[in-house]
């Protein structure tokens, strides 16, 4: 039985259902896996299981005191018409680069392989534990997560979920999915801040003891749906192990051959995914974490010094417009050998003093990562370089990713075989994708929607067609100091 502890230190240790319900544990750190298990089928008897099948697999290795009849239930709830790509993630050939692309679900975005299913978890983990009291999913979202996690909790009985996201600091199409969510138990705020100060404000209201009395007077509990939940991440794992088999059967690779993953990063789940698809037994050479101007992980990387004393961009890939990424100490935490007193000395210097330095010994396990940056010009570039000369159309995270990889094969001479996540479409951000093929300018973002499916034939998703004329049901902002008592608001009783 594999149990969840805190990686800052506490000895109370949590079953997967019960770690998936508290969101994050008592002592502000994150709930991580006692240990990683290995996969649990073999490269060669893994070439011929779908998706789902796999997904099933990793999904019980790592949460074992669910059944495999409700790990099944989840899976086939999640991975259904809902996404629009029958193999669930497909992956393209192109431009030197395997793109395994991760946005075909309902919000366009990768957020969706994970969010689709944790709903599933939680009601599951719900039922096992005998939890009783409503749960309230609080999120702070750069984007992506806010509207995938709405999509997912829309309406689930047992639940409310409120998201937080920064005025002006997301995409017109990412707010516009966010602000004309259904459902009785979805509530979108915007506030005065960046995507830093929205997960700060989280976790306060996360760790305030008081707030958490109040709640329980009024039956409610909270958890999350960030990637701060544990039930967020392991299903991450499911599509590195599928997207190594694939290259696999289509004789791209040998089972056993080492490849490299690239990711687009901000708060660092999805390439800890792949991290921990590679202990698992997918054998990866080198992770390359690509930021793009807010370079805190490629400097890290580097020189392993976390600073975030620096000056905050608003960029055109804004999911990664992130300073604090928060699951970057669950991967100190495991190369730091779960010594989680060390990791709460560098959280609560981080905190206090906006930096930490990594000792020598958890510095050495930084070996196997790479990171690069890429700026607005580059990303754009880079974007209008590939379409014309290979006709495959990305969007501004994805080719913040390609870059890094470019630079990498430049300073390395290393040319194995690499994925890239491709972690949303292009119509999501279709403003700059425009400009960056060379149409000509629009009025607003949902017409270089239109110009760039007319240009090139690529199909806009379901999820974003008709966007523009879908009624506003969210459209308060607040302050920072406001998020508490807007959470409290909505959850009293009327």
């Amino acid at each position: 039985m594999i149990l969840y502890r805190s990686t800052r230190g506490s000895e109370n240790t949590k079953t997967g259902a019960q770690a998936i319900i508290g969101g994050i544990a008592e002592d502000k750190g994150l709930y991580v896996p006692e240990y990683i298990p290995k996969l649990p089928f073999t490269l060669e008897e893994g070439l011929t299981k779908s998706y789902k099948e796999i997904a099933q697999d990793i999904l019980h290795a790592f949460f074992p005191d669910y059944t495999r009849d409700e790990i099944q239930h989840c899976v086939d709830g999640a991975y259904d018409e809902k996404f629009e790509a029958r193999e669930i993630v497909p992956l393209a050939a192109a431009a030197g680069g395997y793109f395994l692309e991760l946005y075909h679900g309902k919000t366009a975005a990768f957020k969706d392989i994970a969010l689709s299913i944790l709903p599933y978890l939680l009601t599951t983990a719900m039922k096992k534990e005998g939890e009783k009291r409503k749960i309230c999913i609080l999120v702070a979202t750069s984007g992506d997560t806010g509207k995938a996690a709405l999509e997912g909790f829309a309406d689930v009985p047992g639940t409310d979920i409120v998201v937080f996201y920064p005025n002006q600091g997301v995409s017109l199409v990412q707010e516009r999915q966010m602000l004309t969510q259904e459902g009785k138990n979805t509530h979108v705020f915007s506030i005065r801040g960046n995507f830093d100060d929205a997960q700060t404000g989280v976790k306060k209201i996360f760790n305030d003891g008081d707030f958490a009395k109040d709640l329980e007077n009024i039956n409610v509990k909270l958890s999350s749906a960030n990637s701060i939940n544990i039930g967020r991440l392991v299903p991450q794992v499911a599509y590195y192990v599928y997207g190594y088999l694939k290259l696999v059967s289509r004789g791209v690779i040998k089972a056993g051959d080492e490849i490299n993953v690239v990711v687009p990063t901000g708060n660092f789940g999805n390439i800890l995914a792949a991290y921990y698809a590679s202990k698992m037994g997918i054998p990866v050479n080198k992770f390359i974490c690509a930021s793009n101007e807010n370079r805190v992980l490629t400097d890290f990387i580097q020189t392993g010094n976390y600073d975030i004393r620096r000056e905050f961009y608003l960029t055109n890939s804004p999911s990664m417009d992130i300073l604090i990424s928060s699951n970057l100490e669950r991967l100190l935490f495991h190369l730091a050998q779960a010594d989680g007193k060390s990791i709460k000395a560098l959280m609560k210097s981080l905190e206090q003093e906006k930096h930490y330095s990594l000792p020598k010994a958890i510095r050495e396990g930084l070996k196997d990562f790479y990171g690069g940056f890429c700026t607005i010009e580059e990303t754009n570039e880079t974007i209008g370089r590939v379409y014309n000369d290979e006709q495959y159309l990305m969007d501004t995270h994805t080719a913040v990713a390609y870059k890094v990889y470019e630079d990498y094969k430049k300073e390395t001479g290393d040319a194995r075989p690499t994925l890239i996540a491709s972690t949303a479409s292009p119509y999501k951000f279709a403003d700059s994708v425009a400009k960056a093929i060379g149409l000509k300018d629009e009025d607003n973002e949902f017409s270089y929607i239109d110009s760039v499916r007319e240009v090139t034939g690529m199909a806009v998703p379901k999820g974003l067609q008709g966007l523009k004329d879908k009624e506003i049901l969210h459209d308060t902002v607040l302050d920072i100091e406001e998020m508490k008592t807007s959470v409290k608001d909505v959850l009293s009783p009327k």
